[in-house]
C-alpha cells in the first residue's frame, strides 16, 4: 500500500514538473494590440462584420485586413474608440454589414416552442437553455442580441425585445485612459527589432 502511494506521488511530481517546464518553454505570447482591439468590441459574436466572432475581427483589424467600421452592434461609439486606439480617422459605419440599432435581446414564446434545439446550436454565446423536445428559454443576461437564432427557428417562436436601461442595468462609464495607439506600438516593435 505504501509503495503504491509513493509510486503515484512520484509520478504526479514528475508529470507536474514536465507540464510546468512545457508551459514555460512553449508559452504562446498573445498580441497586445489584438487584445486591446478585442476589448473595445461589443463581444456579440454575431458575425455581421463577416468574421466568425469579435476576436477574429480584432485580429483582422490589427493585421490591416479589415476596416474599423464593420461592427453594427458597436455603432459609432466602437468606431470612434477604435479610431482613438489605433490613431486613425474614424469612418462612418459600413451599411453593407448592417445598421446600428438599440441593444436588444430575444425571448422565446415557450407555448409555441417545439424543442428542436436549432436555436441552441445557432447561439454563439450559449444564452439559450433547453433540451431536445422540451421548451427552451433565453438567459437574458447572457444574450448579446445577435439574432442568429431567429432565422433557424422553424415555428417562429423567437422574438426581439429592446433592452431598457434601468437603475439595475445602467453602468457608470469607465474613465478615459491614454493608451498607446497601434501606430505607437508598431513603432516600438520596429525599434525593438532594429536593436536586436
Amino acid at each position: 500500500m505504501l509503495v503504491t502511494i509513493i509510486a503515484i506521488a512520484t509520478l504526479a511530481i514528475i508529470f507536474g514538473l514536465v507540464l510546468g517546464f512545457a508551459a514555460i518553454r512553449f508559452k504562446v505570447e498573445g498580441d497586445p494590440i489584438v487584445d486591446k482591439i478585442d476589448a473595445v468590441l461589443p463581444q456579440t459574436q454575431c458575425g455581421q462584420c463577416t468574421y466568425p466572432g469579435c476576436r477574429p475581427y480584432a485580429e483582422a483589424i490589427a493585421n490591416g485586413e479589415a476596416q474599423i467600421n464593420q461592427c453594427p452592434p458597436g455603432g459609432e461609439a466602437v468606431i470612434n474608440e477604435l479610431a482613438d486606439l489605433l490613431g486613425v480617422d474614424p469612418l462612418p459605419l459600413n451599411e453593407e454589414h448592417g445598421e446600428h440599432t438599440e441593444k436588444t435581446v430575444v425571448y422565446i414564446d415557450e407555448q409555441i416552442c417545439i424543442g428542436c434545439t436549432l436555436c441552441i446550436q445557432a447561439c454563439p454565446v450559449d444564452a439559450i437553455a433547453g433540451a431536445a423536445k422540451l421548451m427552451h428559454t433565453v438567459i437574458e443576461d447572457e444574450c448579446t442580441g445577435c439574432d442568429l437564432c431567429i432565422p433557424v427557428c422553424p415555428v417562429d417562436c423567437i422574438y426581439i425585445k429592446p433592452v431598457t436601461e434601468t437603475i439595475n442595468t445602467w453602468k457608470w462609464p469607465l474613465p478615459e485612459i491614454n493608451q498607446p495607439t497601434l501606430k505607437d506600438l508598431m513603432e516600438l516593435k520596429h525599434h525593438e527589432q532594429e536593436q536586436s
